[in-house]
């Protein structure tokens, strides 16, 4: 996994980071040395990151690692100038909630008010 890039996340418990798995087409969030959840993308023809589906791992659940994982998913794709589709149910849910600095979203079926 040479190509990844790396963010990392401190808390009290476990050392959290968000790792872009370029191999496998996702980005990956570790608790420690443990794989927490991921987030599936795909690069489309236009440069548009397209978001199907996320998954985080019920041992890890209620600690917001979710949240985490797609808020620097999508912080990275915006720093690396692509377009957002959100397909997954939790992105879109996230993106509704929280904002992305500088984030472009390409809504499916259209804009949203």
């Amino acid at each position: 996994m040479s190509n990844d890039s790396t963010t990392e996340t401190t808390s009290q418990q476990s050392e959290k980071r968000v790792v872009r798995n370029d191999e496998k087409s996702r980005y990956e969030i570790w608790v420690g040395d443990q794989l927490g959840g991921f987030t599936e993308f795909e690069i489309d023809a236009q440069r548009r990151a397209v978001f199907p589906h996320t998954e985080v791992d019920p041992a890890f659940g209620g600690q917001g690692l979710g949240g985490t994982l797609v808020g620097e998913a999508l912080a990275d794709v915006t720093a690396r100038g692509e377009t957002i589709v959100p397909l997954c149910p939790f992105v879109k849910k996230y993106l509704s909630r929280n904002e992305v600095a500088g984030a472009v979203i390409d809504w499916p079926g259209g804009p949203r008010a």
